[in-house]
């Protein structure tokens, strides 16, 4: 009997005991139902869920600041392409119409060339016909003088292979020696740009005379 019992004692004390930790609940027709997930403890400690809080917060605000970002390039860029193709649509406008301008200018220069050549078709006066020709170079240099173009002075001034072209010389006294005493050809130029230089004659000084004045 006592060996029975001391049976039984071993037996409760190797049992396992479970606990239950399943929630019961009614449902809506009144019959329990059991919540199969069993609660699990949080392990973590106050602060670090607060960290994770903070870090996920901080990475939305970041993400909406990126987007927020992008959008703003993206319409800073849409308008800069607006702003260029305006520009560019101005800067087309303003030398469409400084050709026309120019172009108009010319049409003097036209007639003038048709008046001088019905002039010299029908054997007209020798003086008629030069005073065409000279309207149209004056009508001409009228035109170029409206669109910025101006001639270079050559004659008298000392030989500039910045604005001159020398293709012949010619002895001269010591004084003309180096300076334009011919031109062949007007240069132009437009403000600091040069359209063409002109081609000039330029005095040399006779060998007596260059030896003359160095002494």
């Amino acid at each position: 009997m006592k060996d029975q019992q001391r049976s039984d004692m071993g037996d409760e004390q190797n049992e396992v005991r479970v606990t239950d930790r399943r929630r019961v609940y009614l449902d809506q027709d009144g019959t329990e139902q059991v919540n199969a997930e069993a609660e699990t403890p949080n392990l973590k400690p106050s602060y670090v869920e607060e960290l994770e809080a903070r870090t996920k917060a901080a990475e939305n605000k970041v993400q909406e600041v990126q987007a927020r970002f992008d959008q703003l390039r993206q319409q800073l860029q849409r308008e800069t392409d607006e702003t260029r193709a305006r520009l560019n649509r101005s800067a087309d406008e303003r030398a469409e119409a400084g050709r026309a301008k120019f172009i108009e200018s010319l049409l003097p220069v036209v007639d003038d060339l048709d008046r001088a050549i019905e002039a010299a078709g029908k054997d007209g006066p020798r003086e008629a016909i030069l005073q065409g020709i000279r309207s149209t170079a004056t009508s001409f240099q009228n035109a170029l003088a409206a669109a910025g173009v101006e001639p270079v002075v050559s004659m008298g001034e000392p030989f500039n292979p910045e604005l001159h072209e020398a293709v012949d010389t010619e002895e001269a006294d010591s004084e003309m020696d180096g300076i334009v005493i011919g031109e062949y050809s007007r240069g132009f130029r437009m403000g600091d740009r040069l359209l063409r230089p002109a081609r000039v004659k330029v005095g040399r000084a006779r060998p007596q005379a260059k030896q003359a004045s160095e002494q």
